[in-house]
């Protein structure tokens, strides 16, 4: 049985500042002491031990900030600055707006800013975030679904007071994890077990970008029809995870993460029917992966279209095309030089990259990395990806051909997907909307041995 005490209430943190955080209010805040801030820009600095807000007219000495509107409906303020897709290779920053209440706590040199809000408005902002609010609107339904799945098993794994104490879940919350050994570093990155708020705004979590990016009707709608409703494994809220393109075949829970099998995160081929006979399975046989990578074989998410790319893709994930199928050139000093800022380790000239375990999905969780100097094994999936690159690899499914002579030679990796591919893909997801696939075929494919049921 799950039961919710009601839609919860939750704490987002947008950005940590060493700097005065500057603020637009779009209509009169007040503060609990009852002094109010009219509409406009301020400024918010650490005063000893409390806070001083000043804007054109005013000067007010707080000892706490927590900003609520008094017109909750039209009532947002912005904020300068905030960093998003943080070490992707779309790291960019933004003003950005938002809607509920605005807490700002005092950190070691610096200012926390974090956003309360009720979890149905933190989700039409999201599935708006992670993919556009023009998305067909069953693939919006499905989305609202698996990412309130997602942030309510996280909740319940907290301890949230919206939750029983019995409730938590199984969910992985703590980042990095894993082992360091003199020949081999393997290690994952789970949602970080935040203190003084719930999920952080970026994709460590999930997009959470305010009323910034643009809503329709459709996100209203997918959220109201779909209330309250989650993935559900038997007495448990579904850890439901998504990523943008799974390369044609969705990976395991453990591929990316602690070694524990989760049911309903386990391999799909990301396609109507079987998986196509001309490819030989399974994928963690390197042979096979090499010919599933090295081809581009029909799927849901194996898609060029402009037109549906520009209805389902934020603007800056539409910079992305090659997502299905990718390359990356590295000269060998180059990568040399790459694994050495990333890892801190010099490895020499860079002679092979060996992959030595692989998923599911062709992604690879084990790699070893042999150089003039030294030789070492790495994982998992994500680690792979931050090493080989100075942003992020797109995924960890990839092959290796190095070419050129000893000592003048280059490795060109041919890659699959964008993201470590366990749960739901988005961009396969919206693929089946389009073709008028509804919310709840969309579930079933991505996530086989869940339910959905109404948590409030």
């Amino acid at each position: 049985m799950i039961s919710i005490k009601g839609e919860p209430l939750i704490r987002v943190g947008l950005m940590t500042s060493n700097e005065p955080v500057i603020i637009t209010l779009s209509h009169r805040f007040h503060l609990p002491s009852g002094q109010s801030l009219e509409g406009g820009e301020y400024n918010i600095d650490r005063q000893g031990a409390g806070f001083r807000i000043s804007g054109s007219n005013t000067a007010i000495e707080s000892a706490a900030i927590n900003l609520i509107p008094d017109d909750p409906v039209d009532g947002c303020f912005s904020i300068a600055g905030i960093t998003i897709g943080i070490e992707f290779h779309w790291q960019r920053r933004e003003v950005q707006s938002f809607k509920g209440a605005l807490c700002i706590l005092a950190t070691e040199g610096g200012l926390r800013v974090i956003n309360e809000i009720p979890v149905e408005s933190y989700l039409a902002s999201v599935i708006s975030s992670e993919m556009s609010a023009t998305c067909p609107p069953e693939l919006l339904r499905a989305h609202a679904i698996v990412s309130r799945s997602w942030l309510l098993s996280q909740l319940a794994a907290a301890g949230h007071p919206s939750f029983p104490p019995s409730a938590g879940t199984s969910s992985e919350t703590t980042a990095p994890t894993g082992k360091a050994l003199n020949d081999e570093l393997i290690r994952w990155y789970g949602r970080e077990a935040h203190t003084t708020f719930d999920v952080c705004a970026d994709d460590h979590c999930q997009r959470y970008q305010g009323i910034t990016k643009a809503f329709s009707q459709s996100v209203f709608d997918a959220v109201k029809e779909t209330r309250g409703k989650i993935l559900a494994f038997g007495s448990e809220i579904c850890d439901a995870r998504y990523s943008k393109c799974c390369g044609g075949m969705t990976e395991r829970y453990s591929a990316a993460w602690d070694e524990k099998e989760v049911p309903y995160l386990s391999p799909v081929y990301d396609g109507p029917a079987a998986a196509p006979t001309e490819f030989r399975f399974p994928l963690d046989d390197e042979a096979n992966a090499l010919a599933w990578i090295k081809a581009a074989p029909p799927a849901f998410c194996n898609t060029r279209s402009r037109e549906l790319l520009v209805k389902i893709l934020p603007g800056f994930d539409q910079e992305t095309t090659d997502f299905y199928r990718w390359q990356m050139v590295y000269e060998a000093d180059e990568l040399t030089e790459i694994l050495k800022g990333r890892l801190g380790v010099d490895f020499g000239e860079i002679r092979e990259l060996t992959a030595v375990e692989r998923g599911a999905s062709g992604r690879i969780i084990k790699l070893k990395i042999t150089g003039k100097s030294r030789t070492l094994v790495i994982g998992k999936e994500l680690e792979i990806r931050r090493a080989l690159s100075r942003s992020h690899l797109y995924s960890s499914a990839f092959v290796v051909d190095r070419e050129g002579r000893p000592g003048q030679h280059r490795f060109k990796l041919t890659g699959a997907g964008w993201g470590h591919g366990v749960g739901l893909c988005q961009i396969g997801a919206a693929v089946m909307a389009g073709r008028g696939y509804s919310h709840q075929d969309i579930l079933s494919h991505y996530f086989k041995e869940a339910s959905v049921l109404t948590a409030y």
